[in-house]
């Protein structure tokens, strides 16, 4: 075996981290674990700032999903005004973050998981990229370019510009929404109606030839959670929490998010800097839960839009009503895409969305308030604690990257076991390794807030605790 092979950085996930695979006497995996090597401050940093900055600070926690952290921020600003925000407000916030979702699942499946799907977990690493993807089928590599074009345009139009919108404050938005506007969102509709049939198509025509994949990485059971509304569909912007397991028995329901620290709680390993969120009732590390997009499609009762409802019936009829396949978080994420380019459709046909109203003044009526919801990598709660002045005394962020954190480690350890034998690591090892973390699209720097430059390394350990291999791609 080779003491090294370079994998330096790892290839398509956002941030830095390492794998290491501890064998036993006969060589076969023990144990696997994912180290997230990044330190996080960022609660820190918002201690003492006034709640009303937290949108515009927050907003920089990551150039992925901003808006995510824009939104659960002023929400949770909200709170400590004691406001209802006017419905022109809730139609912007609720637009961008259908925006928000589907450019970061377009660029999770076009352009760091279609190398894998498309070309194969085996094929040459030199060509197994975005542009080695172009080469073979150009017109698909450039729609999922397109596509994720089309949500940061609808951001940017809404928020002034693509990276780090700020327009979102407690009591509502600053900006009032525009017919031009409008308009100029809509004429994109149909090429992203076209893109979503073919990505789904193709994915559908792809999958059998994964089944190996399919059954070993991150295939277990385990709780799952999202956000639903009132007739139990799919909610990214409000709503309670169902809690269902891996048979799809509805273990919780109706559970208020502002409450999420009376269910969830946080453990920590000394060998990640990210924490191990948990069902509180089931302890620790039995409360193994996940979020993202396969939870979602796995506690709503419906999408509530009509084509991603047609989407997620075939899904349930080939495969189940609850999939616990991790590897199914693609499918999950396409389903999703369809829906938010049909609930973007349905809000720019609601006249409310154009209203001059958009922002409500008060002052602060209240001394803690909680945000959430749903991030494209799952549900996202923020937690201020401020004094009668309004400045932060003390903030939580709980990440849908963290709550996944328990499953993307057994997700790595099953496909270890699965994978490496032997002790022998070959390139479409490490890429399945690799691959189980990707099926997760988890965003690091949010989660965790990086110390210098740390790239996956992926090391292996004898049955004496003895490094016997260490791996980095360059």
């Amino acid at each position: 075996m080779a003491d090294r092979i370079l994998i330096n950085p790892v290839t398509r996930i956002e941030g830095h981290a390492k794998v290491s695979i501890h064998l036993d006497d006969a060589g076969g995996v023990r144990t696997a674990q994912f180290h997230v090597v990044e330190f996080r401050g960022f609660e820190k940093l918002c201690e003492g700032r006034p709640f009303a900055e937290m949108p515009g600070l927050m907003s920089r926690i990551c150039g992925i999903c901003p808006v995510s952290h824009v939104l659960a921020s002023a929400k949770a600003g909200d709170a400590i005004l004691g406001v209802r925000i006017p419905p022109a407000a809730e139609h912007q916030r609720r637009l961008m973050n259908y925006a928000q979702v589907l450019q970061s699942h377009a660029l999770s499946f076009f352009h760091l998981s279609a190398p894998d799907l498309l070309l194969g977990m085996d094929a040459d690493p030199a060509k197994r990229h975005l542009f080695g993807l172009a080469e073979v089928d150009n017109d698909f590599a450039r729609r999922g370019i397109r596509l994720r074009q089309f949500g940061q345009r609808v951001i940017e139009i809404l928020g002034g510009k693509r990276i780090h919108p700020t327009w979102t404050v407690p009591g509502g938005v600053l900006k009032v929404v525009t017919g031009a506007e409008r308009d100029e969102i809509a004429r994109w509709i149909p090429e992203a109606y076209e893109t979503m049939r073919l990505a789904l198509d193709r994915f559908r025509a792809i999958l059998d030839g994964f089944r190996e994949e399919v059954a070993h990485i991150g295939n277990f059971s385990s709780l799952h959670m999202g956000l639903v509304n009132e007739d139990g569909e799919l909610d990214l912007y409000d709503g309670r929490l169902r809690i269902v397991d891996g048979e799809g028995n509805v273990v919780a329901d109706g559970l208020d998010p502002g409450r999420y620290h009376t269910f969830l709680a946080e453990a920590s390993e000394s060998w990640s800097y990210m924490k191990f969120p948990y069902y509180k009732p089931m302890g620790y590390p039995a409360g193994m839960f996940r979020v993202g997009p396969l939870a979602r499609v796995n506690v709503v009762k419906a999408m509530g839009t009509p084509l991603a409802d047609r989407e997620l019936r075939e899904f349930r009829q080939r495969r189940g009503l609850v999939r616990n396949e991790s590897f199914l978080y693609h499918q999950a994420r396409l389903i999703e895409m369809l829906h938010c380019v049909e609930r973007i459709e349905e809000l720019l046909g609601d006249a409310a969305l154009l209203s001059g109203q958009v922002r409500v003044n008060a002052g602060q009526n209240a001394h803690e308030g909680i945000g959430f919801s749903e991030a494209p990598r799952g549900t996202l709660f923020h937690h201020y604690e401020v004094d009668d002045n309004g400045l932060i005394v003390r903030a939580n962020l709980l990440i849908a990257t963290a709550q996944n954190n328990l499953a993307i480690n057994k997700a790595v350890e099953q496909t270890a076991r699965r994978f490496v034998d032997n002790g022998a690591l070959t390139e479409g090892m490490l890429n399945r390794v690799e691959a189980a973390v990707r099926c997760y699209d988890p965003c690091l720097s949010c989660s965790t807030h990086a110390v210098g430059q740390m790239p996956l390394v992926l090391e292996l350990y004898d049955s004496s605790g003895s490094l016997i291999g260490r791996c980095q791609r360059r």
